[in-house]
């Protein structure tokens, strides 16, 4: 997987791939090159068997300060519609592979909406969630509106659309925007913990598990119900399921194959 630059790719831990935003120089504002090539890596560790936790991050100070404004200030609507965001969204929101977001420094318009799309959001202490649109005259265009109110609630998603005020880490924490908080030091090392822990589960069992768990926030609850039996019922069939149980039965780690 070779990157162009703007992510960086590593593999920390066996079955582990962390992407590393990389444009320091714009404080890992989002362009469309950095768009592009998260969707097209996103869609190639979804289809790699090898693969089984993905890690998103910034820099150690910032995780994402937002779109890169001077690519877009200058744009109509047309021009807008032509570069085609949402299907790059698409591509990570699309990725069956559990996926972690470790979080320091801001993260705030497109860089907080990219770090909703993780399953789980680690965020060290320095942290700053925020979805500041509203001040430029703009609103969020990366799911933001949707995923924050079915998250965190209409009252407290709308303080955070509204306002375009950040919050901290203690705070994303407390509403439900943070899945833990670390120090920022040790940040980098939890997430690696994590997704080595998840890594080790039976990636058939993660794949359905995340499916039906996301299908909550737009399914019947009967309908969801459904989905989540049939998805437990076909594990039945699985390769990972005897052997977790025997594993169990036997008192010694599970070895789980993916199949």
């Amino acid at each position: 997987m070779a990157d162009d630059g703007t992510v960086l790719v590593d593999q920390p831990d066996d079955g582990v791939v962390r992407l590393r935003l990389n444009r320091p120089q714009a404080r890992n504002a989002l362009n469309n090159a950095m768009r592009l090539e998260l969707a097209r890596l996103f869609t190639e560790l979804d289809r790699d068997a090898a693969v089984r936790c993905v890690i998103v991050t910034g820099s150690d100070t910032c995780f994402a300060a937002g779109a890169d404004l001077k690519e877009f200030a200058s744009l109509g609507a047309a021009e807008v519609w032509r570069l085609d965001a949402p299907r790059h969204w698409k591509a990570i929101a699309d990725c069956g592979k559990p996926i972690i977001a470790a979080v320091a420094g801001p993260a705030l318009g497109g860089g907080c909406e990219l770090a909703q799309h993780a399953d789980i959001i680690l965020a060290g202490r320095s942290a700053r969630f925020g979805q500041p649109e509203v001040s430029v005259g703009i609103m969020p265009g990366g799911g933001a509106t949707q995923r924050l109110v079915r998250a965190l609630g209409k009252y407290r998603a709308m303080k955070l659309l509204m306002s375009g005020e950040p919050i901290g880490a203690e705070e994303a924490l407390a509403i439900g925007l943070a899945s833990e908080v670390v120090d920022d030091d040790a940040l980098q090392a939890r997430a690696v913990e994590l997704a080595r822990l998840i890594a080790s589960r039976p990636p058939v069992a993660l794949r359905l598990l995340k499916q039906a768990a996301l299908a909550a926030e737009d399914t019947p609850l009967a309908a969801g119900l459904m989905l989540e039996r049939r998805a437990f019922e076909l594990l039945f069939d699985t390769a990972d399921k005897r052997e977790g149980m025997a594993a169990f039965a036997e008192r010694r780690p599970p070895r789980f194959l993916g199949c």
